[in-house]
C-alpha cells in the first residue's frame, strides 16, 4: 500500500512539473524546458518478447520533463481486466521511473540513464543503460541495458526506424529491432520445450519486433498515433523461454493500439 501511494505521488509530481515547466520557460526566455504527456491504449502488453497481459486493454500513461539534455520520465501500466483474476477489475501493476541524459556529437546522439521498474507481485527491477543513434537514414540505434537487482543480466538491442512524410504533416512510421539476452544469474536459465530449467544460464538471441503506425497532428501540441506491432523469438532457446513464460503459451504476438500525445 505504501509503495503504491508513493508511486502515485511521484506520478502526480512529474505530471505537475510537465504542466508548470512551460510557464517557467515563458518567464525566463533563456530557459526552455520541454514536457510531454502521453496516454496509450493497447490490446496487449508485450515487453522484450514477453506477454504480460491477455484478452484485455492496457492503459499506459506517461509524463516526461526535459531540460538541457536531462529528462525524467514516469510511465505506468494499468491492465483493465487482469487475466486469471476473477474479480474482473482493472489493476495498476507497473510503474517505471527513468532518469536520463542525452547529448548529440555530430551525427551521433548518445543517451544513458537509470530505470527503476516498480512491479506488482514481483521483485522490482533496476537497470542502467546506454544508447547510441546515428542520425542518418534508418536512424540505426544500439542500446545496452544492465540489470543490477533482480536477475542480473545484459540486454543488447539493435534497431532501425524511418518516418515517411504524408499529407498535412502526417507521417507513416516504420521500426524494427532485435534483442540479445545474456544472464549472469543462476535463476535466469534456459528451459527445455516443456518449460523445465536446463541449469544453463540463458544466453541467446531473444526477441524481434516490427511495428508500423501513423503520427497524426491534431493541433499545434496535440497528436494521435495508431500503431500495430508484431513480436517473435529469434532462436529456439528464446522460443522455449518465452512460451513457458507467456500467459497464452505462445511466443509470437500481434497487437495494436493508439497513443495520444500532448507536447509543449
Amino acid at each position: 500500500m505504501m509503495k503504491t501511494r508513493l508511486l502515485a505521488e511521484a506520478f502526480l509530481l512529474v505530471l505537475t512539473l510537465s504542466i508548470a515547466f512551460p510557464r517557467y520557460g515563458a518567464a525566463e526566455e533563456e530557459e526552455k524546458p520541454a514536457a510531454t504527456v502521453d496516454v496509450a491504449a493497447f490490446s496487449k502488453y508485450v515487453w522484450r518478447g514477453y506477454e504480460l497481459s491477455k484478452d484485455s486493454v492496457v492503459i499506459q500513461p506517461s509524463a516526461t520533463v526535459a531540460y538541457k539534455g536531462v529528462s525524467l520520465n514516469l510511465w505506468g501500466n494499468m491492465d483493465t481486466d487482469v487475466h486469471g483474476d476473477e474479480r474482473d477489475e482493472a489493476k495498476w501493476n507497473e510503474t517505471d521511473l527513468t532518469l536520463a541524459y542525452e547529448k548529440s556529437i555530430g551525427i551521433i546522439t548518445l543517451s544513458g540513464g537509470f530505470i527503476y521498474y516498480a512491479l506488482d507481485g514481483a521483485d522490482d527491477s533496476r537497470e542502467f543503460y546506454l544508447c547510441a543513434t546515428v542520425n542518418t537514414f534508418l536512424s540505426p540505434t544500439i542500446s545496452v541495458y544492465r540489470e543490477v537487482a533482480h536477475l542480473p543480466s545484459w540486454y543488447l538491442s539493435f534497431g532501425v526506424s524511418h518516418s515517411f512524410e504524408l499529407a498535412k504533416g502526417i507521417t507513416f512510421d516504420l521500426a524494427g529491432s532485435v534483442g540479445y539476452y545474456s544472464s549472469d544469474d543462476n535463476d535466469f536459465t534456459e528451459v527445455d520445450e516443456n518449460g523445465n530449467s536446463t541449469g544453463e544460464r540463458y544466453r541467446a538471441f531473444h526477441d524481434g519486433k516490427i511495428s508500423a503506425g501513423l503520427t497524426i497532428p491534431l493541433m499545434q501540441y496535440l497528436s494521435v498515433s495508431p500503431t500495430v506491432a508484431y513480436t517473435f523469438p529469434l532462436s529456439g532457446k528464446a522460443d522455449d523461454l518465452i512460451t513457458s513464460s507467456s500467459i497464452s503459451d505462445k511466443s509470437d504476438f500481434f497487437y495494436g493500439g493508439v497513443t495520444v500525445s500532448f507536447s509543449f
